[in-house]
């Protein structure tokens, strides 16, 4: 099976399409505004660790941020630098292996991709490395509850339920089809525990923790889509 970096880059020019049609996904419609006000005032440098096509990465930019982008998959790395948009840089880099000194970032900007990296841990401890004392990590994650379950029947009232085993750390392929587009996406499935646990032992301290509603009158209003958190690398 390839590698959960392998597989987005297999589907890189599918999501370049689906991400930069606006209006068309949650992020369009809620989750960058929810995303946005957890992160930091701008300061000397910004990481995107796993920028895919870049979409995160601009909208800080046009907030200030001074910006380099990161991404393992050569395909989003060579989208999101076609797109521009203000970034100081744009590297092909494994997020287990950042190519940057200890210490040296401010803020480090996690968007929909840790759950999407076969080395979660080890991703979060290289970013504790980069980030200076004092420095934060934001991130958005599929919410382990959407991840390991699904609804029962179609309509509003429909009841959801986990399926399989929930702490068990699993992989998985969600096509989707919309306004003539297609896009399949390749995520893992992990506990919260996975990711809290990982951030401890990166030295980072958990400051907030949300989980955005869709607030659209959907099904999804009663179940969380996604987590959102910000952690600070400790002295």
């Amino acid at each position: 099976m390839p590698s959960l970096s392998e597989a987005w880059e297999a589907h890189a020019d599918e999501w370049a399409a689906w991400a930069r049609r606006p209006g068309l996904d949650s992020y369009w419609q809620f989750h960058r505004a929810a995303f946005l006000p957890l992160v930091p005032a701008p300061g000397v440098l910004t990481l995107d660790v796993g920028c895919g096509e870049g979409r995160v990465a601009r909208d800080l930019a046009a907030l200030g941020h001074r910006v380099v982008a990161l991404d393992a998959a050569p395909s989003m790395a060579r989208h999101a630098a076609e797109a521009g948009g203000g970034l100081i840089g744009v590297l092909r880099a494994d997020a287990t292996r950042l190519p940057m000194s200890g210490g040296v970032a401010d803020l480090v900007v996690a968007f929909m991709s840790l759950h999407d990296m076969d080395d979660m841990a080890e991703a979060v401890r290289e970013i504790g490395r980069v980030l200076r004392p004092g420095g934060r990590l934001v991130l958005a994650v599929m919410h382990p509850v959407n991840s390991g379950g699904e609804f029962l029947a179609e309509g509003p009232d429909a009841a959801f339920a986990l399926s399989g085993d929930y702490f068990e750390a699993r992989r998985g392929s969600l096509p989707a089809e919309k306004d003539g587009l297609r896009m399949t996406f390749e995520v893992m499935h992990r506990p919260l525990r996975d990711y809290f646990a990982a951030l401890e032992a990166a030295g980072l301290v958990t400051e907030m923790v949300r989980e955005p509603r869709a607030d659209d009158g959907s099904r999804w209003d009663r179940i969380p889509l996604f987590l959102n958190v910000r952690a600070v690398r400790a002295p």
